[in-house]
């Protein structure tokens, strides 16, 4: 799809990798940008539309579907990290918080925009995943799980959604240089990076990006004997 004249919703817009895919789309051409979160107050980027949104909230998700009818483009960039194993005394409410937040918020703001973008020729869907939709830590073995499930959730809306010409795009990176990665001193992909290959790919057409060395790495090594996944990730854990 075309990112000139388009209307995306970026979901978590206020910071981070959300406002550099509202800044990118803006200055890409965008006919308008809806930036959500969870407070609109902290979206204060001028020439977007700032949108109260909770993406683990239905009814809120219901109520943007029905007053952003004209969106063409979905972001969904919210997403939360826990930092806790399976077994950590916290692992289940950390798992469910970030399934909430990484599945089922992007699964539910699909559900919901899916018959908007048909009506808007099709459009697109980007999912912000991870290299831990591949591989996991001790550390953060719940939020791998969830990006594992947001990628198979990727791959089955692009199934589904191929009929009425909507785009799906799953993006992965390891560590950017964000609030959620900030006690992490591993090499970091920029924002502004991860987007600007992100809309390229969206205008190829393309329906993965490897956004820096650790996924593209980590990505060949599901076919490998072992696979990459059986051993440590060859990147830093979470703090």
């Amino acid at each position: 799809m075309k990112i000139q004249d388009s209307v995306a919703l970026v979901t978590g817009a206020n910071r981070g990798l959300g406002l550099a895919f509202a800044k990118a789309l803006l200055a890409g051409g965008a006919r308008k940008v809806y930036a959500a979160a969870r407070d609109p107050a902290s979206v204060r980027l001028a020439g977007v539309q700032p949108i109260q949104l909770d993406v683990t909230k239905p009814a809120e998700i219901d109520r943007a579907a029905r007053e952003l009818g004209d969106v063409s483009l979905l972001v969904n960039n919210a997403g939360v990290l826990r930092g806790s194993g399976f077994l950590g005394a916290n692992g289940v409410e950390a798992l469910r918080a970030e399934l909430d937040t990484n599945f089922f918020g992007p699964l539910l703001l699909s559900r919901a925009f899916a018959s908007i973008l048909a009506k808007n020729g099709g459009g697109a869907i980007v999912n912000v995943l991870s290299v831990l939709s591949w591989v996991s830590f001790p550390t953060a073995s719940t939020y791998s799980a969830s990006k594992a499930a947001a990628w198979s959730l990727s791959n089955g809306l692009r199934l589904e959604l191929s009929g009425q010409g909507t785009q799906v795009v799953a993006v992965h990176v390891g560590y950017m240089d964000t609030d959620m990665a900030r006690n992490v001193s591993a090499p970091k992909a920029t924002p502004d990076d991860v987007v600007r290959q992100t809309l390229a790919a969206l205008e190829a057409g393309k329906p993965e990006v490897l956004a820096d060395e650790a996924s593209r790495r980590v990505k060949v090594g599901l076919g490998a004997d072992p696979g990459v996944y059986l051993a440590p990730p060859a990147v830093p854990a979470p703090a």
